[in-house]
């Protein structure tokens, strides 16, 4: 298969696109991106913002649509053929995309939001009601939305515990929290099954410890699953691999050899994939990605805000999917495991920034990450790069109607945030001719950057594949205007 090859530079500060003048739709899901920059949110919490801003604009834009319906007011909002037009739509979703940022990503709403209006020629502070005009339309399309997901027990309210997004559903862990780099003996008892949290200083200088971010994530209301657990029981028939078996020595020792022996180009994988809380996160990744494939496959309006919110509410369902496992396990990562498991043996491996591969203790092994943010704080299995991912390339090769992706970016010499001005030592180029092969380097990159095992990871890949075909298949209802109401069919899914 020939691929169309698009070749970019990723710069120290992000990423930059060579796109022509972007639509309406284009402009809002970019300042939501930089909107996620900006609020240095965990990656569930962006999935839902994102989710929602776009089905905020869908369910705006489709009240100009012949047959398309939106998720909470179905067709009510529907305008005559006669006022379906480009410039109604415009006003429309933007209303709806203003207030929805400035309800789940408010930090930038004086720096970014407003002056977007403006440069639109809309008023901000117009919150009209009026379903006879696309202000009115906009405006109640997002009220009723913001609506729903204000109960959708991610309590973001506060309301169900105290402080926005903290658990309602009283998690503990196993085990005690330790300090990281790991200092053996620990004086409590480690279960080597569960997740354990770990003390760090953090890029503040602060110690930090560890806790399940996003503990009540698996319980929240999903766009096209029944429930968070609707597939757990094909990821279970992979499942951790269990303390004490052949397979929990083996994952250990080939993520040792993997990060002793990690090349530049694996380092960069790893950091081009990760989801450090002042990036646009990997889920930003994929909506970059669907604005590159806008660009080549010349979208229309129409096209961008019908694959923007597939792609947003699928990414949103497989973080509900990715926490219900992660929540059903609560396995432990590798940070602990391997210095544990392989204590008094003698290995070789990453040494840390600069200084390449060592001998060591097995009890001080490291994975390829920065010491102020050394795992991520949750469980492993399964792993949310992997289900995401998968669940983001289902989409757009569905949308496409090929696994055709042909995109690539060069990694400039010494731009590593790990290993600053040393790694790497020659530009990096980064291609991906299908979606399938971006979406499993993403998963493969977690394996890199030593804070996922194999079954985690390629568990996740089967996980998101299955959440990607099923919110593909509820997305072309809402299109063909065959669907009802959300909670009418989250009512539906349940019983």
């Amino acid at each position: 298969m020939k691929h169309f090859w698009i070749s970019l530079v990723i710069s120290t500060a992000g990423m930059v696109y060579a796109l022509p003048k972007d639509n309406t739709a284009v402009q809002w899901d970019n300042v939501a991106l930089q909107g996620v920059r900006d609020s240095k949110l965990g990656a569930p919490i962006v999935a839902r913002a994102l989710a929602i801003v776009h089905t905020c604009m869908y369910d705006a834009w489709a009240a100009y649509d012949e047959r398309a319906i939106g998720t909470q007011l179905s067709g009510a909002l529907r305008r005559p053929k006669s006022e379906q037009t480009l410039e109604n739509k415009d006003k429309a979703i933007s209303y709806a995309s203003y207030r929805a940022l400035i309800d789940v990503l408010p930090s930038d709403t004086e720096s970014l939001y407003k002056p977007l209006m403006k440069r639109l020629g809309y008023d901000w502070k117009d919150d009209s009601t009026d379903i006879e005009t696309p202000t009115g339309i906009g405006n109640v399309a997002c009220g009723a939305v913001l609506e729903f997901r204000h109960h959708d027990k991610s309590n973001q309210l506060g309301d169900l515990s105290q402080g926005a997004y903290s658990d309602w559903t009283h998690y503990r862990p196993v085990n005690m929290p330790i300090p990281f780099p790991v200092k053996l003996p620990v004086i409590h008892p480690v279960d080597m099954n569960h997740w354990q949290p770990l003390i760090f200083v953090n890029s503040t200088g602060d110690f930090a410890t560890q806790m399940f971010s996003g503990a009540q994530w698996c319980d929240v209301t999903p766009f096209a699953l029944a429930k968070g657990d609707e597939f757990r029981s094909i990821a279970e028939k992979l499942g951790p691999a269990t303390y004490g078996s052949d397979e929990y020595q083996q994952q250990a020792e080939e993520l040792v050899q993997i990060n002793a022996n990690l090349t530049d180009r694996e380092k960069m994988i790893s950091e081009y994939w990760s989801d450090e809380p002042d990036s646009e996160q990997l889920l930003g990744h994929w909506m970059m990605f669907a604005q590159w494939v806008s660009a080549r496959d010349h979208h229309t309006f129409d096209d961008d805000v019908e694959m923007f919110f597939a792609l947003s509410n699928a990414i949103l369902d497989s973080s509900i999917a990715a926490w219900d496992m992660k929540r059903a396990f609560d396995s432990v990562r590798p940070a602990t495991a391997i210095p544990f498991l392989l204590s008094g043996k003698k290995i070789r491996a990453w040494g840390g920034p600069g200084k390449g591969t060592v001998d060591m203790d097995g009890s001080q092994w490291i994975p390829y990450q920065a010491a102020t943010f050394p795992t991520p704080p949750f469980p492993d299995y399964v792993s949310g790069q992997s289900t995401y991912s998968a669940a983001a390339a289902t989409i757009l090769a569905a949308w496409t109607k090929s696994d055709r992706f042909g995109y690539s970016v060069t990694v400039p010499t010494g731009s590593s945030k790990i290993e600053p001005g040393i790694t790497p030592k020659r530009l990096v180029t980064l291609q991906w001719g299908t979606f399938s092969d971006a979406a499993d380097e993403a998963g493969m990159s977690r394996r890199y950057g030593g804070i996922h095992f194999r079954r985690a990871d390629l568990a996740g890949r089967q996980l998101g594949r299955l959440v990607g075909q099923k919110a593909w298949d509820r997305a072309q209802r809402y299109f063909d205007g065959t669907a009802k109401p959300l909670v009418l069919e989250q009512m539906a899914a349940q019983n």
